[in-house]
């Protein structure tokens, strides 16, 4: 599911080890949480994968997968993930604790292609990369956005394609039909998402004095919220997560999802991927060849399926698919 939540800003790769682990450090801890450091893959390699997208062959089997895994994960015998939970669909939590999702079911999925372990670990949004550049986890998991930006330091592995859609009150009242209908009202956000461009841009369309108003919150579960009580008019936010909070939330009795006509996979579509450090591009590979296992398999359908959100999913595995 194309989720596409983005980073305000990137850490360097050449920002010190003390001031990645202090960043870590200050974000959500895990239930579990890796401390073994991932060797380099050659540069060469790296500088390939991300000069253009790649696909995985079809056909291949999980044995062959399984086969591409650097020899340190197997050693580990463990991926550990970083995932901003809960996002649902991506990241479900229930009450007693157990985490479930596309994301959860897919990391779980791609465990059992490549023979390993993968642990999924909560971590705040605004620090997952880096969490990984502190070695504290080896991928992201979290609904992250595939960018010609993010690119520059992580490769992806694509699992998702979609845009955006508006969360607005059941019934619409405000009669919302797009971005343009936002001139003059407040939208809610949370924190650091790539649709906070998208508004900016939208309003600086707006007449003079009729600018939306981006009210900024800690989660989007914040944002859903404060567009239910009256604060904020609507919430741009992820089509599929949109359409499952307006399926689920109240018993569908709370919201509605405005879609672009013109855009049926949502607003500026984009993919959405598993983020691997550069450095590891050996690991993303395996990753992308265990994906395309599941691709072939039906296992990945069946998952998207189970969430609500099939008309979503990508026809193969591709790497660093980003056009933007």
């Amino acid at each position: 599911m194309r989720t596409r939540r983005t980073l305000a800003s990137l850490v360097a790769l050449g920002a010190t080890a003390a001031m990645l682990a202090a960043c870590s450090s200050s974000s959500s801890d895990s239930s579990t949480s890796s401390s073994a450091p991932a060797t380099s893959a050659a540069a060469s390699a790296a500088a390939s994968a991300s000069a253009e997208p790649s696909t995985a062959a079809s056909g291949a089997t999980a044995a062959d997968a399984a086969a591409m895994l650097p020899q340190r994960y197997k050693d580990k015998g463990e991926i550990d993930v970083a995932s901003d939970i809960p996002y649902p669909p991506m990241e479900l939590l229930a009450a007693d604790g157990t985490v479930s999702g596309v994301d959860y079911d897919l990391s779980q999925a791609l465990g059992e292609v490549l023979g390993v372990k993968v642990s999924f670990n909560k971590q705040a949004w605004d620090s997952i990369i880096p969490s990984l550049q502190s070695g504290k986890h080896d991928v992201i998991m979290s609904g992250m956005n595939d960018t010609l930006e993010r690119e520059k330091v992580l490769d992806f592995v694509n699992y998702f394609d979609g845009g955006f859609a508006l969360l607005v009150p059941k019934g619409n009242p405000e009669g919302i039909t797009g971005l343009a209908d936002l001139c003059g009202k407040t939208v809610a956000e949370e924190t650091a998402v790539a649709q906070i461009d998208l508004i900016k841009a939208a309003s600086a369309n707006c007449p003079s004095g009729q600018e939306i108003t981006i009210l900024q919150l800690p989660t989007d579960g914040d944002a859903q919220n404060a567009v239910r009580a009256g604060k904020a008019s609507a919430d741009l936010l992820d089509a599929a997560v949109a359409a499952y909070s307006a399926q689920t939330a109240g018993d569908g009795s709370y919201f509605e999802v405005v879609h672009d006509a013109a855009n049926p996979q949502g607003i500026s579509p984009v993919l959405t991927g598993i983020g691997v450090l550069k450095k590891d591009n050996d690991l993303a590979l395996a990753l992308q060849a265990a994906l395309q296992t599941l691709i072939d398999n039906g296992t990945y359908q069946q998952i998207l399926d189970k969430y609500e959100v099939g008309a979503y999913a990508v026809p193969t595995a591709q790497l660093n698919g980003a056009t933007s």
